[in-house]
């Protein structure tokens, strides 16, 4: 059983709903995104979802492209991405991760050197924004070869079809974009957001997580009685922005967020029981 799959399992039990936060790699400087990975566990992620940089984000909003552009800066790579995560796994060996990307800087490494290197630096998860399922091929294999998850998005304008293509293709879990656009968009439909992810439900036993939209504490835990997990990018990554030259000021700022998000979800599911 996947790191992923486990703490799905175990989340299940206790009637929960995963937290999945992303932030860039190497925002708002290399050396504080270990720490921040920590950082956010400790305030109740249940998986860390881990941008690797690039020049050309196109499913990113402003604010995600501002985070790359930071982390592009300081000469970030995808050899020092999967550095972090090894450092990461020095004390955290339980908590997955998923790394969120572009397939240009896997091409560039190779599939079978990425896989081999993601697994060893233990990575559970990759979802690549630009690689849609019939054209995974090889990399699939490779990512399979290596125990690696392939996470795929569903967005609201995916026809049934396809969406079971995604299903029949996925492992670990389904991210459905919960509205059109890129991310930081903000104008959520919680209801439209809901039935979209029942339909998922009948197509495929794997979980749901629903991101895009999602930026206050009432929105998350709105949005966890209709999925199996939240994603939060924008959001975080904002007080990133705002707070870059005070890594202690990020720490807080992102952290308490994200703490306020969980809270609130843990609270509507004691309201429901």
């Amino acid at each position: 059983m996947s790191r992923i799959e486990a703490r799905f399992e175990a989340l299940k039990a206790q009637g929960r709903r995963a937290l999945i936060p992303y932030v860039t790699a190497g925002d708002p400087n290399p050396g504080l995104t270990v720490r921040l990975m920590h950082g956010l566990v400790e305030a109740g992620a249940d998986i860390v979802e881990l941008g690797v940089p690039f020049s050309d984000p196109i499913g990113d909003g402003p604010v995600i492209q501002l985070a790359c552009e930071r982390s592009l800066a300081h000469g970030t790579s995808i050899r020092d991405v999967l550095n972090m995560v090894r450092e990461f796994r020095e004390t955290d060996s339980e908590t997955p991760v998923v790394l969120m990307g572009y397939m240009n800087p896997i091409e560039v490494m190779g599939y079978p050197r990425f896989a081999e290197a993601a697994a060893e630096a233990g990575v559970d998860g990759v979802l690549t924004v630009d690689m849609p399922p019939e054209e995974m091929g090889d990399l699939s294999e490779c990512l399979a070869g290596a125990g690696l998850d392939p996470i795929f998005l569903i967005a609201p304008t995916t026809t049934e079809a396809r969406m079971q293509v995604i299903c029949d293709h996925a492992r670990g879990f389904i991210y459905y974009v919960s509205l059109k656009g890129v991310t930081g968009s903000d104008s959520l439909d919680i209801g439209a957001v809901a039935a979209r992810v029942d339909r998922l439900n009948q197509m495929t036993g794997l979980p749901v997580g629903v991101g895009f939209g999602i930026s206050t504490a009432e929105k998350a835990a709105q949005m966890s009685q209709a999925a199996d997990a939240i994603v939060v990018g924008s959001a975080l990554v904002r007080q990133i922005q705002e707070n870059a030259d005070d890594d202690a000021a990020v720490l807080s700022k992102v952290t308490g967020l994200l703490a306020s998000m969980r809270s609130a979800m843990d609270a509507e599911v004691t309201a429901a029981v």
